[in-house]
């Protein structure tokens, strides 16, 4: 048996819907991606499947109990692995068997499972974190071995439905391959909310949580994007036709109101040339007045209808189409040689961070991903770029240019200013605030997120805001250096940011473990870190 989920709704505590009656069944084996916007409710869903938080109302039915990966790990940091595991009572039982105590309770929870301590560690081996302690403490932990224990876990107890949440977060780009590779070969029920673009194209169907309930997609996600762009350009035909059947339909009630004005106007010409008395010519006049109204009845009828339609329309059309951000030109020219690092190396008494010394050059233009796994020293490496840090060894020499860092802790930005307010810190050109506001809109800033501080935005949130104080302000450095900017985006958000760093001129360093994200933005060099 798969997943039967039936009028399933659940309630925000300020009483409003954030899903309401939605009906769905994943078959048994079927691996299927959830996708939707920022608050459309996908974590809040995967939990109730999972049994860990209730619905408001309707049922959810499977085969077993799911096996859940979350997000977030907070609730788990005061838990050591082993419990994170799922193995704490059989290690415990065992360990008291070994030492002579053999009661029936201990045989109870050991349930025959000799090997298990032997499998927990060929587990956290397959998961490259052998050298974490079954009782070592979560919260010690990295985020990146947190989504290791749990994926460990999975191959201790081998669930036959598993939920996935962000799975991919806080791996580096070999783990993330691994993460594929498990998944896909994996045989199990699996629902997988992610924005890894590379991980969404392995799975079999594609289902979309909106606030019309949930929407399937016979295939992965490339296949979905297709989909979105067919019913995009159908809804955008209707849009417009609608739009022409309105103008066309306004002109008609024009035309006729004239046309009948002219012809009331002369029979009463005529009436009075007839000497027709008073009485009667009221008598007519009130006849044209009520025929003159019933047909502006008629055709108003007729332009409300094509108005409503049009705006039901409008209100299905995606909130963002693809956006372009127009930068002026970056004023270095193409070639010009920025950084070169001669046998580069960083570390504290002679003992360096990297196996090899770092040579290379970076030119204006140039698009450049530095790679290596988690704690390889990426961000060092952009610190010694921009100065913040000296080198240990080599020569690394920086030319004079402009250049903008958005880092992982987004702190271009000031948490203590609204949405609107930090825009217009960055409105230097002195654009019209109609214009700001459209372009808040643009990058998903509703009315109600304007009067927000900074510091309530979530990462996802902050770094659309940096993109969109940086079109505002319309000035282009001649480098942008993006740390991991991916790491808190939503597949849609993704779209935006991706879009926008395609159109900007200048030269681009980026970490980042996303590869669909590095190949969609055009990176064509690469600078990889191997750690001493």
């Amino acid at each position: 048996m798969g997943i039967v989920v039936k009028q399933l709704s659940y309630i925000h505590p300020n009483r409003e819907y954030l899903f309401n009656n939605i009906n769905f069944s994943i078959s048994k084996g079927e691996k299927i991606a959830l996708i939707g916007g920022n608050g459309a409710g996908k974590s809040t869903l995967l939990e109730i499947i999972a049994g860990q938080i209730q619905a408001a109302s309707g049922d959810v039915s499977s085969g077993e109990k799911p096996f859940y990966v979350p997000q977030h790990f907070g609730q788990y940091d005061d838990f050591t692995v082993a419990q994170s595991l799922g193995i704490d009572q059989k290690l415990e039982a065992l360990q008291a068997i070994i030492n002579g105590d053999g009661s029936l309770s201990n045989f109870s929870k050991l349930d025959d499972d000799w090997s298990i301590e032997e499998r927990a560690q060929a587990a956290l081996e397959l998961w490259d974190i052998q050298h974490i302690k079954l009782s070592q403490p979560m919260h010690k932990l990295s985020g990146g071995e947190k989504t290791k224990v749990f994926l460990s876990a999975i191959s201790i107890h081998s669930p036959s439905i598993i939920l996935f949440d962000e799975p991919s977060n806080h791996l580096d780009a070999e783990s993330r391959k691994q993460l594929h590779h498990f998944i896909e070969t994996r045989k199990a029920t699996m629902v997988v909310v992610s924005h890894d673009r590379n991980l969404l194209n392995l799975l079999d169907l594609t289902y979309e949580l909106n606030k019309n309930g949930i929407e399937v997609y016979g295939g992965n996600y490339e296949f979905f994007k297709d989909q979105k762009k067919e019913e995009l350009r159908a809804l955008e035909a209707q849009a417009d036709h609608k739009e022409k059947a309105l103008r066309q339909a306004k002109q008609v009630a024009r035309e006729a109101a004239e046309r009948k004005q002219k012809e009331n106007s002369r029979g009463n010409k005529k009436q009075i040339k007839k000497g027709v008395p008073r009485i009667f010519m009221n008598t007519i006049r009130n006849k044209a007045e009520q025929s003159t109204s019933k047909l502006q009845e008629v055709h108003a009828d007729k332009v409300n209808g094509l108005l409503q339609n049009l705006q039901q329309i409008k209100q299905e059309l995606p909130e963002l189409k693809e956006l372009k951000m127009v930068f002026e030109n970056a004023s270095l020219h193409v070639g010009k040689i920025l950084i070169t690092a001669q046998n580069v190396n960083f570390g504290y008494q002679s003992k360096y961070i990297w196996k090899n010394p770092l040579s290379f050059q970076i030119r204006s233009g140039d698009r450049v991903a530095i790679t290596g796994r988690n704690g390889a020293g990426k961000t060092t490496l952009l610190k010694l770029m921009m100065g913040g840090l000296k080198t240990s060894a080599g020569i690394l020499s920086i030319a004079d240019f402009k250049y903008l860092y958005i880092d992982q802790e987004y702190s271009l930005l000031n948490n203590k200013l609204t949405v609107f307010e930090q825009v217009q810190e960055f409105n230097t050109s002195h654009l019209p605030e109609h214009r700001l506001k459209t372009m808040l809109h643009q990058f998903l800033f509703k009315v109600d997120m304007w009067d927000k501080t900074c510091g309530e935005l979530s990462g996802g949130e902050k770094i659309k805001l940096i993109f969109c104080c940086l079109l505002v302000s319309n000035s282009s450095p001649e480098l942008i250096i993006l740390d991991e900017p991916t790491n808190n985006l939503d597949i849609q958000s993704l779209e935006v940011i991706t879009s926008a760093i395609k159109d900007y001129k200048g030269t681009l360093l980026v970490i980042s473990h996303d590869e669909y994200f590095i190949n969609e933005i055009g990176v064509e060099e690469e600078i990889r870190l191997l750690p001493a």
